[in-house]
């Protein structure tokens, strides 16, 4: 099921399912939208603090369900990651999202949010740059501004070197729907209703503020809960901020890649600027994918209709 493209002229909302945002830099984003020919609707809980959350559950949750259902509004943006959406994910309604299904663009701690509801609708949604989280930064470069074009127009995507260089872990080359996201996230996921499916599906990993031996620790666990072994290919996106402290003993963040990947029998390949970076390459989740090593390309259909 993908969602309605956006044409000039719509709305969007813009709310925050986990961390509040800061109002000011919210307001500095607006422009990059209205640019694009879009009216922007903030979600009312967006910049309230409750503590480390955007308001309580419930309200954080309400907010959702209410831009869900509001007409005027084409897609949701999330303003931000941090924390909480795994809070809210057994009370979504998520016949809701079925009945209005609608563009939802966002990264990092919305990737439980992706999860959830790609298996329970089927939904696509979308794994990209965020209000505060990147828009805001002086480093927000023109290719991933471009990024947010492939809502207008169901365009094919294609990541090749010319974007960065690419490290073949496994050659080979396999198709099948894109998934995944942050790895924490993913793991988090294991043994609950939204267990990330990730039998013949194309996986995508990224990820920040890790060291190598904590890694080397969620691999682990997908390794041994079997889930690694089942995925058709992995993509390796960014793993932002990964270096061990100065001073202590560490395997590298490749060698610990290698270990856990390099004797799968899919295909599987490194280095795309897919997460907590600059440039960030917005892909859509639920779409197929199609990776090649010999080519060292990845292609992904329209997330749009």
């Amino acid at each position: 099921m993908k969602p309605q493209r956006l044409a000039k002229g719509d709305t969007i909302g813009i709310m925050a399912p986990a961390s509040p945002a800061d109002p000011d830099q919210l307001q500095r984003a607006v422009p990059f939208f209205e640019q694009m020919g879009l009216r922007v609707k903030f979600g009312p809980t967006t910049c309230l603090a409750y503590g480390y959350l955007a308001g309580t559950d419930a309200e954080r949750l309400t907010a959702f369900h209410h831009m869900i259902t509001d007409d005027d509004i084409k897609a949701i943006i999330f303003a931000r990651g941090g924390y909480g959406t795994p809070r809210i994910a057994d009370r979504i309604d998520y016949h809701l999202i079925r009945k209005y299904p609608k563009i939802l663009w966002g990264y990092s701690d919305i990737t439980y949010l992706h999860t959830a509801i790609r298996q329970q609708t089927g939904l696509t949604t979308f794994h990209g740059p965020m209000p505060v989280s990147d828009i805001v930064k002086k480093n927000f470069d023109p290719l991933s501004a471009n990024m947010f074009r492939q809502l207008f127009d169901p365009v094919r995507l294609h990541y090749t070197e010319a974007i960065s260089p690419l490290d073949v872990i496994v050659p080979g080359e396999a198709a099948g729907e894109l998934v995944g996201g942050n790895l924490s996230l993913l793991v988090s996921t294991l043994g609950t209703p939204y267990e990330i499916e990730m039998n013949g599906k194309m996986l995508l990993l990224e990820e920040i503020g890790e060291e190598p031996y904590r890694v080397d620790g969620m691999l682990n666990q997908l390794k041994q809960a079997g889930k690694l072994q089942t995925a058709a290919g992995i993509i390796i996106g960014d793993f932002a901020e990964a270096d061990p402290l100065e001073g202590k003993p560490s395997l590298s963040l490749d060698q610990v890649l290698h270990d856990y990947l390099a004797d799968l029998t899919c295909p599987v390949m490194a280095g795309f600027k897919i997460g907590h970076c600059f440039p960030h390459f917005a892909v859509p989740l639920g779409s197929k994918a199609v990776l090649t090593t010999k080519d060292k390309a990845l292609t992904v259909e329209p997330g749009v209709m």
